[in-house]
């Protein structure tokens, strides 16, 4: 039987391959309709979309947005070193060292009346010393240095140590804990000086480069840009004008220099934003602009002089500008008159909305005492408030701010 079948299968095979490439080559023969030519199919489907286009009314058209398109960036080689700036700026930067004396607690026992006996009045007090370390600016060839009030706030000894190796003790000719700067003074021939820029001229994106002593390993250069102008409401002084910048500013920074591509003085290093003590790259630095007029104010002076109204305020909200039956917020509130005061002598009382001061408007809490600040004690401007809803004019005689007093003193 296998025999009588092999002669059959070799002509079923190849009539099945025979009928596969016929097939391949014309499909017309199963009735399947050919697939239409590329350009036909484009144009079908184009059909297709216009009619389904015109057939939906709610279908939206919208024209190609017009984008605009940036010129190419010039790159005409900019500086790839900035050596030539810290050349100029770095040896008017220099460490200072400051020290004080505290008195140690006495051991618990000293508390004791049945101890203290067996040494009367003269109890054993034990003393340490006490050291902290910062930054500086040489700003003049007679020696006067600019610094953080913090950096030798309470100090017993200030020494500073130039980059050349030189070492003096310095003089505090005067500080101002309201914005954070002190002048101090150092008996040194030869000094370097650093060169005072336009700080309101600087532009955020500018690069800038911070100079200091951080952490006491030795004068550091660090690199950022000027990452924005005017920072306030910080909580960080009275009168804050900030630089903010990116160059990495770190514990020792403090009291050093901000300087710009050339070498020139943009600010003096304050204070960081950090959650854990080192650079998180916001750091924060007065303008010299600011600075200037603190260090000729100690140096002339030997204190700032500022203009003062005696009065507290703060910054005013929808509901309190309803209460007092204004339109908008507007102004601010006093929440405080001090006695004796140039407020309280021109019959300011708490309640009372300030609403401009020389017919310039008042906006903000802060603005406002910086300008009040400005202006010369002893000049009468007029005052406009708002009192039960009535609009008053007053004339105040601007007083001198008196100098605050440290906590705890």
């Amino acid at each position: 039987m296998r025999r009588f079948l092999m002669p059959l299968v070799w002509p079923v095979i190849c009539g099945v391959l025979l009928a596969i490439v016929l097939l391949n080559q014309f499909p017309q023969l199963l009735g399947t309709p050919q697939p239409a030519a590329p350009d036909a199919l484009s144009q079908h489907a184009s059909d297709s979309a216009q009619d389904t286009t015109g057939a939906d009314n709610d279908s939206i058209v919208r024209p190609a947005p017009e984008l605009r398109e940036a010129t190419p960036m010039p790159r005409p080689g900019g500086p790839v070193s900035y050596a030539d700036a810290v050349d100029r700026a770095a040896p008017a930067v220099i460490n200072v060292y400051s020290s004080r004396v505290v008195e140690r607690e006495q051991h618990p026992l000293m508390s004791d009346p049945f101890f203290r006996q067996f040494f009367g009045d003269e109890t054993p007090r034990r003393q340490r010393m006490l050291s902290s370390l910062g930054s500086g600016v040489i700003v003049s060839a007679e020696g006067y240095v600019l610094t953080n009030h913090h950096v030798i706030r309470g100090a017993d000894q200030i020494q500073v140590a130039l980059r050349d190796g030189r070492e003096a003790l310095a003089e505090v000719v005067g500080t101002d804990p309201e914005s954070d700067l002190a002048v101090l003074k150092i008996d040194l021939d030869n000094l370097p000086v650093i060169s005072f820029a336009q700080s309101q001229d600087a532009k955020v994106g500018d690069i800038a480069l911070a100079i200091g002593n951080p952490f006491g390993v030795g004068q550091t250069v660090t690199m950022g840009i000027v990452s924005a102008k005017g920072r306030n409401h910080l909580g960080l002084s009275p009168y804050e004008d900030f630089i903010q910048t990116d160059a990495a500013i770190n514990p020792g920074n403090s009291g050093g220099a901000l300087v710009n591509a050339k070498g020139a003085l943009l600010g003096v290093n304050t204070a960081i934003f950090s959650r854990s003590g080192g650079s998180n790259g916001i750091g924060f630095a007065i303008p010299t602009n600011l600075a200037r007029e603190i260090l000729n104010e100690i140096i002339v002076h030997g204190r700032v002089i500022r203009g003062w109204l005696g009065v507290e305020v703060q910054e005013i909200t929808s509901d309190l500008a309803a209460s007092f039956g204004l339109n908008a917020a507007q102004g601010v509130v006093i929440a405080n008159v001090a006695r004796g005061g140039p407020g309280d002598q021109a019959g300011l009382r708490p309640g009372d909305v300030l609403l401009s001061i020389d017919g310039k408007p008042i906006l903000d809490p802060r603005v406002a005492m910086a300008d009040i600040a400005d202006i010369e004690p002893g000049s009468t401007l007029p005052v406009k408030i708002v009192r039960d809803g009535e609009a008053l004019t007053v004339e105040i005689t601007i007083g001198e701010r008196p100098i605050p007093t440290p906590p705890g003193s």
